[in-house]
């Protein structure tokens, strides 16, 4: 099988398998939508912290860190301080909304302080949020896979689009199995098997590289050209406000810009909340979130010193030179695994791949359904009690989101790459609006639903034409990515608060 040996196969099939296994039979027996999607509120706060890191760690984080850091340096860092100082904002703002009325979505508590409109509004925004995002993610995923198709005489009458379809259908499957089955308990846990499996297959690769490079990390500036790569802490600013916001990882735009991400990522994605309610009490969701926060800057760091090690062992060369065989920096780490890691090693590393995206798909699939069935379905189409049917509803749910996701995946085989990485900034455009409709709601009390609505849309709208009109024009962005979040929450209640200041007059 070309550079993927027959036993990297064997050991990735059964890590494959045994994930599906486990995911189905750990999630016990589920009696409700509660069981079902919060697993039963009694899962413990460091198996939901393991779970909430691995939900928001992707594929395209595993192989596009290390590769960030071997074209620049250790300036993302700064970024994962700012997800630290959100996480420790949102769980004491939000947090204690989220248990103290027993929700069961993040936008319920939008329903508890505006009405059920802007609930709706929200997790409508959010739903096609996560199936555009994600089924990018999901097709990212399929990348790997498919090149190990590739190299196999087994599907050698396979043509480039056959061979993605089949690897976008194999993961979206297993990942289904466990997900429909074992509800979001068995997602959990399979969500702290694989952030040991991915986070050990980069311990491995640090090692190896470690042991092949003559000095190991002290090489690293022999081939910088003059350049530090360990750098930390980026003070350059720009020469004026506009190059201040273009700036990329500076300290305040990387510790403001990842501190309102995380604020919104973690305190009104589903994806992530889903898990939060799922502790038991204020007290363990407080210790689960803040925990992740500390585990995330240990695993940047684990990334990116895998990616300078990687710049000390191709001796800095260039992607796209003649001198390395990868063209862009998210194509060294794979290739690295592909082509220099021992037999057997390189099917741990791969299954590891595996992990980080499995588990993200996995709490996007389980998200979506459990907004559609609570935020949408219930108030609106099926308000009496009845545990057996929802139960029924939610499990068809999952495979319709499932099969929705894969579709959106097959989508973009074929497209632009500049398109892939707009598709990927969706979660910017909406995430901004999203948080500044929930401070409207828990700091400002004189905001009604009008305002609310009124404040999110103009936030959407604002990130919308800031991303959009650059693009679509050929120029270079405005501002930065990490400006996204905070520009589009500050504009949602700035409006918001004129909307109610105007309607009371």
């Amino acid at each position: 099988m070309g550079n993927f040996h027959i036993i990297d196969f064997i050991i990735l099939t059964l890590y494959l398998a045994i994930v599906a296994v486990i995911g189905s039979f750990s999630g016990g027996k589920q009696k409700s939508t509660r069981d079902y999607f919060l697993g039963g509120q009694n899962v413990p706060w460091w198996a939901v912290a393991f779970a909430v890191v691995a939900a928001e760690t992707s594929t395209l984080t595993f192989i596009s860190i290390p590769g960030l850091a071997y074209v620049t340096n250790l300036n993302f860092l700064q970024i994962t301080l700012g997800y630290l100082i959100g996480r420790i904002v949102i769980s004491f703002i939000f947090q204690p909304a989220y248990k103290k009325g027993k929700l069961k979505t993040a936008y319920s508590m939008l329903e508890n302080r505006f009405g059920s409109k802007t609930r709706s509004y929200a997790s409508i925004v959010f739903l096609f949020t996560r199936v555009a995002a994600d089924g990018v993610r999901l097709f990212a995923t399929s990348i790997p896979l498919a090149l190990i198709f590739r190299s196999s005489t087994l599907f050698a009458g396979f043509s480039n689009l056959q061979i993605y379809i089949l690897a976008i259908i194999v993961i979206a499957t297993i990942t289904l199995i466990y997900t429909y089955t074992g509800g979001l308990k068995g997602i959990i846990w399979v969500d702290v098997l694989q952030m040991g499996i991915y986070i050990g297959g980069a311990l491995i690769a640090l090692i190896v590289l470690v042991r092949q490079i003559p000095g190991g990390l002290a090489a690293v500036n022999q081939f910088s050209e003059g350049v530090n790569k360990f750098s930390i802490i980026n003070l350059d600013f720009g020469g004026s406000l506009g190059a201040f916001f273009k700036e990329p990882y500076t300290l305040i735009g990387s510790v403001l810009g990842g501190a309102f991400l995380s604020m919104a990522s973690h305190g009104t994605d589903q994806l992530i909340v889903q898990r939060l309610l799922a502790t038991r009490n204020l007290k363990d969701s407080k210790k689960a979130l803040i925990t992740s926060g500390v585990i995330v800057i240990f695993q940047f760091a684990l990334f990116l010193t895998v990616g300078l090690l990687l710049f000390a062992f191709y001796k800095g060369a260039h992607p796209g030179s003649a001198a390395v065989p990868f063209a862009k920096a998210d194509e060294i780490f794979p290739y690295f695994i592909l082509h220099n890691l021992p037999v057997g090693l390189k099917g741990l590393i791969i299954a590891g791949l595996f992990a980080a995206a499995m588990s993200t798909l996995a709490g996007s699939i389980s998200s979506l359904s459990s907004s559609t069935m609570l935020d949408l379905y219930k108030p609106y189409f099926s308000k009496e009690e009845n545990p057996d049917k929802d139960l029924k509803v939610s499990r068809m749910l999952t495979i319709f989101w499932a099969v929705i996701l894969t579709i959106v995946a097959f989508l973009f085989i074929q497209v632009l790459q500049s398109v892939v990485e707009l598709a990927l900034g969706i979660a910017s455009i909406t995430y901004g609006g999203l948080l500044g409709t929930f401070l409207l709601g828990a700091l400002f009390k004189r905001t009604d639903q009008k305002a609310a609505i009124w404040g999110f849309s103009a936030g959407i709208i604002t990130m919308l034409s800031l991303i959009l009109i650059p693009f679509i024009m050929g120029h270079q962005a405005l501002v930065h990515y990490t400006w996204y979040t905070f520009i589009g929450c500050s504009v949602t209640v700035l409006v918001g608060n004129l909307v109610s200041y105007l309607s009371k007059k």
